[in-house]
């Protein structure tokens, strides 16, 4: 018999969205704004996007978020729109490692989804995984290991969609491998927990 934890379903369920730009003052005509729309339309997903160019914007969009967004605590998933590899993340002109960026969530991502858009390839060691799990108290981190040359809305509009009704991280991998196996295989999906 098989048991999946369900979400509340009067529960509203929330992103966070933080992507890397060249200038946060220029107009930015990214893909994710669209893509973010479109989850609220047709998956009653409420977001919110910001944007940042250098490791201090990084801090203040973070900082924002944690400590004057009333609305912190509902958020489900943290959306990373990054470049990077394996253990590390472009901010800026800068790479940064996992360890780094778990300093800036120290202890504040309890019962959340960290999750990496595929312009970082995130294929991570078991301590470097454990130590952000830990560090940052979130229930899993995920993303994925194979350059593609989309950008992955296409299989993290399904991934959201699946979250916002399956709570167990297990459950929720094994419904997305169940619904879409070869997209999760071509692109390379890992959830580390």
């Amino acid at each position: 018999m098989e048991l999946t934890t369900y979400r509340d379903e009067e529960e509203d369920f929330k992103l966070f969205c933080l992507e890397g730009v060249e200038d946060v003052e220029e107009e930015n005509d990214s893909q994710i704004i669209t893509f973010l729309e479109y989850l609220a339309l047709n998956f009653d997903i409420i977001n919110v996007y910001k944007t940042c160019d250098d490791i201090e914007t990084f801090e203040i969009s973070l900082s924002n978020l944690l400590y004057h967004d009333r609305f912190f605590k509902d958020y489900s998933i943290i959306y990373l729109v990054f470049e990077g590899d394996d253990n590390l993340v472009k901010i800026g002109d800068y790479y940064y490692t996992l360890e780094e960026i778990a300093e800036f969530f120290e202890g504040k991502l309890t019962d959340k989804i960290v999750h990496f858009a595929n312009t970082k390839m995130l294929d991570l060691e078991d301590e470097t995984f454990q130590y952000f799990l830990d560090v940052t108290g979130a229930k899993a981190i995920s993303g994925y290991i194979n350059h593609s040359p989309v950008l992955s809305t296409i299989l993290d509009q399904y991934y959201f969609a699946l979250n916002a009704e399956i709570d167990d991280v297990v459950e929720l991998v094994h419904a997305l491998f169940e619904k879409h196996a070869n997209l999760c295989q071509k692109m390379g999906f890992r959830l580390y927990h």
